[in-house]
């Protein structure tokens, strides 16, 4: 093979791989509606639309519609050709009525329903907690599965707190018989565990992702609370976010969200997507 055909080779391989990657962005990369609730507060077609200038198709959310109908919230996203890919549902929803929460999913055509929060009393997460969330999660989570919708759970740092030979978290995922699971990069280190041992423990159990960088000297806890202004640009903190990308792609993770708790989400989350674009 001569020196020329050689780097024809490579600029072509550059390019499909390029374009591969660009793909995955589109369809696969997306936000956590939560990141701009101070701009939907104010301006629900605005915000929209601000999402669709970033060049983001795919979102999570939809448990708000921020003061619009339901009907209305929706009509907006597919004006925008934005999908939503995950709804989200309140711990108490999933347990008292289900049937809404498949209701609501079906209405905005998606195929996940994300859970972020176990209703626990003063930051105390207990094993009984764990038992009886496991106990929620899996009934609801056979109801929407005969109905084509799959139910993850969003640990948020405090399931991590050690239980037996392991942690709760450990507990929940090795009874999750019809659900499964959504991780929190940030929330998982918050909480004291690796992200990437997670992975590989559990290789097949993470359906979706929210990407989240955490501020360089963060010190973490496991009662699920933090200060927002402790999120920063994706690549710009202590979370090694490019590696959790590619081990989250490799083992098949559907959609991951970009998620911006703090006062500078509209600033930042364009940054964010440049450096996942870049990756």
């Amino acid at each position: 093979m001569t020196r020329q055909i050689i780097l024809r080779v490579l600029v072509l391989t550059t390019i499909v791989s390029s374009c591969k990657n660009d793909n995955y962005i589109e369809g696969n990369i997306g936000l956590q509606l939560y990141s701009l609730r101070e701009q939907f507060s104010k301006d629900v077609p605005g915000t929209i639309a601000q999402i669709k200038s970033w060049g983001i198709n795919v979102i999570e959310g939809g448990e708000n519609t921020y003061g619009i109908e339901e009907s209305k919230f929706i009509d907006l996203l597919n004006k925008n050709g934005i999908k939503t890919a995950s709804v989200g549902a309140s711990f108490e929803e999933l347990k008292d009525n289900p049937k809404e929460v498949l209701r609501r999913a079906k209405a905005f055509g998606a195929s996940y329903v994300m859970c972020a929060w176990i209703s626990h009393t003063d930051d105390y997460f207990n094993i009984e907690n764990a038992k009886e969330a496991n106990k929620i999660f899996n009934e609801a989570g056979k109801l929407l599965k005969e109905n084509g919708v799959s139910l993850v759970y969003h640990p948020h740092g405090y399931e991590f707190k050690p239980y037996e030979d392991g942690t709760m978290f450990d507990y929940m995922i090795k009874n999750a018989q019809n659900y499964d699971f959504e991780m929190d990069v940030y929330w998982v280190v918050h909480g004291g565990e690796n992200p990437m041992r997670l992975f590989e423990r559990y290789p097949n159990k993470f359906k979706l992702m929210h990407l989240k960088d955490m501020k360089v000297g963060t010190v973490g806890n496991t009662t699920g609370h933090g200060d927002v202004e402790d999120n920063v640009v994706l690549g710009t903190g202590m979370i090694d976010i490019e590696a959790l990308v590619l081990k989250g792609k490799e083992l098949g993770v559907e959609y991951m969200f970009i998620e911006d708790e703090s006062s500078r989400s509209v600033e930042q989350i364009p940054q964010s997507l440049e450096f996942l674009r870049k990756i």
